[in-house]
């Protein structure tokens, strides 16, 4: 049997996965799915988990069952291009013939002295419940501060404003306005949102050492109970260290068929995929979807397309708590209730649609 290895649940693997099964991969190929836990995780969802208002069974959906559908838990050490092999934890080695790389990013500190040991974070969903304890164990008046103003530290501060409407909540932000790449509408909405509920904005921050309790603005020491730190993401350890070319923020280099620019055999999906476009959920099924239409032209021998269509992102979608949000689609502006309600009609079909 060859084998494809799918390494990673996350949105991109899920979306190959629903592509291929039941009856859409060959008679003699395999697929293996390598990821640390039994479940695919809900990653735009982790800001709701770590403030305490989805729990723990809403961020999870189960990975599909098939009689060639393999599943492997564990840690990733080693990737061998070399031997077409993928090393885990416990010593386990698993040969592939296709190799699709999904496995995500984490938290980029960008050298901040003492960000990574004394920050919380909501990259992986073990990493959101520790948050979640810290967080809801503080007690009433405690001060929160949220490194990053992108649409992770906009969500968490929002969701944390609802969950605990007694801590203190200080976002900070490097530019001069929030979400400034965008329409000054939205950027307006969500401004008066967080004045309106109490969550302090600090405009222009530079965060340049982060102590116990601290954390150093400039040259201003503030202090707070719980730091969170959303402020840029990278690729996981394992991508990083890979044999491969990569560009000025670890992420392998691909080509317009998503393989790596020497290797035809090895697929890279998702945030650790070298790409111009900002990560998203969206992002890496649009990536997944010209994977799976690689695959099956090489499975039937035909030849590849010269040129595969450009990924052009329909928009994002953002919420503020339970009862508003912001959507910003074809050069259009929503905000409010209806804005939110579309959120969670989106998460409602994508759970919809990877139900088993």
């Amino acid at each position: 049997m060859k084998k494809l290895v799918l390494l990673g649940g996350g949105y991109g693997n899920m979306r190959i996965l629903l592509r291929l099964l039941p009856n859409q991969i060959p008679e003699d190929t395999m697929i293996t799915l390598i990821d640390r836990n039994p479940f695919h995780s809900l990653k735009t969802e982790f800001y709701a988990l770590a403030a305490g208002t989805t729990t723990d069974k809403k961020v999870r959906v189960d990975f599909p069952e098939h009689p060639r559908l393999e599943k492997v838990y564990g840690e990733i050490t080693k990737i061998d291009r070399k031997e077409k092999a993928v090393h885990l934890h416990d010593g386990t080695v698993i040969l592939y013939d296709d190799l699709v790389i999904g496995l995500g990013c984490e938290d980029d500190y960008h050298g901040v002295p003492g960000a990574e040991e004394y920050t919380l974070s909501i990259q992986t969903i073990a990493n959101s419940r520790k948050t979640f304890e810290t967080l809801c164990g503080l007690p009433p008046g405690s001060i929160v501060a949220i490194v990053g103003a992108g649409l992770s530290g906009i969500e968490i501060a929002s969701e944390l404003r609802e969950s605990r409407s007694d801590l203190q909540i200080k976002l900070f932000d490097r530019s001069s306005r929030i979400l400034r790449s965008f329409p000054e509408k939205l950027s307006k909405y969500v401004k008066e949102w967080f004045e309106k509920n109490n969550v302090e904005i600090v405009a222009e921050s530079n965060i340049t050492k982060v102590e116990p309790g601290k954390i150093y603005n400039h040259d201003e020491i503030i202090e707070a109970d719980a730091i969170v730190w959303t402020a840029g993401v990278r690729p996981v350890k394992i991508v990083r260290e890979m044999d491969a070319e990569k560009d000025n923020k670890g992420r392998p280099l691909v080509n317009q068929y998503f393989h790596l620019v020497d290797d035809e055999h090895v697929f890279v999906v998702g945030d650790c995929a070298s790409s111009d476009l900002p990560a998203s959920a969206q992002l890496a099924e649009e990536q997944a979807e010209r994977i799976v239409r690689v695959l099956k032209h090489r499975w039937k021998g035909e030849a590849l397309p010269e040129k595969m269509p450009d990924i052009k992102l329909k928009g994002f979608m953002g919420s503020l708590g339970k009862k508003q949000g912001f959507v910003y689609i074809a050069d259009t502006t929503v905000t409010g209730r209806i804005a939110r309600l579309l959120k969670s009609g989106l998460l409602w079909m994508y759970k919809r649609q990877n139900d088993n």
